[in-house]
């Protein structure tokens, strides 16, 4: 397993050891043992599978309580990828990096607590898996702006996303609540 930072970094990317031949392939996509050697020593609690159409745009998340850790990847399809540092006292506060993940590339993206979260599908569809860290709990999840220009987040978008309500409601960082 590969695990490299990105320009957040705290925010991994993770490229399993791919094991292919002519009837497919096979790899590990979590490993507690593999993964705390590589210095993610993170318990999971919760699994989600989400299946969204081309130019379906889910996020930006995050929870003010019970921060999330997520890991993340892509089993059909492709999605540009999006992490926000939310903690105020982190040097990289505010800033954002996006990165293509698909079931092709096989790679994870590990996005630790005090992070929001969020993807725009590029294929047709996706399918999109990721573990987390804590519970979801409505009451305490936010949203970022999704286009906040703060965030200066360049989104490959061939047309106008497709929006869930919380969504295009979300706060520009600047009226957000955010991790201290």
């Amino acid at each position: 397993m590969k695990v490299t930072p990105t320009a957040l970094p705290d925010v991994l990317v993770i490229e399993p050891r791919v094991f292919s031949d002519e009837r497919g392939f096979f790899f590990e996509s979590w490993n507690q043992r593999t993964f705390a050697a590589a210095g993610l020593d993170a318990t999971f609690v919760q699994d989600n599978h989400s299946r969204s159409l081309r130019n379906v745009l889910r996020g930006l998340h995050y929870q003010i309580e019970h921060a999330q850790g997520k890991l993340v990847r892509v089993c059909a399809g492709e999605v540009f990828d999006v992490a926000v540092d939310v903690r105020r006292s982190s040097p990289t506060f505010g800033h954002a990096m996006g990165m293509t993940l698909s079931a092709q590339n096989q790679r994870m993206l590990w996005i630790p607590p005090g992070f929001a979260h969020g993807f725009l599908v590029l294929s047709d569809a996706a399918e999109f898996l990721y573990k987390t860290t804590d519970y979801w709990y409505a009451e305490h999840e936010r949203t970022l702006l999704w286009n906040d220009p703060a965030l200066r987040i360049d989104w490959p978008l061939s047309g106008a996303p497709v929006l869930a309500a919380k969504d295009a409601a979300g706060r520009p960082l600047a009226l957000a609540d955010v991790y201290p």
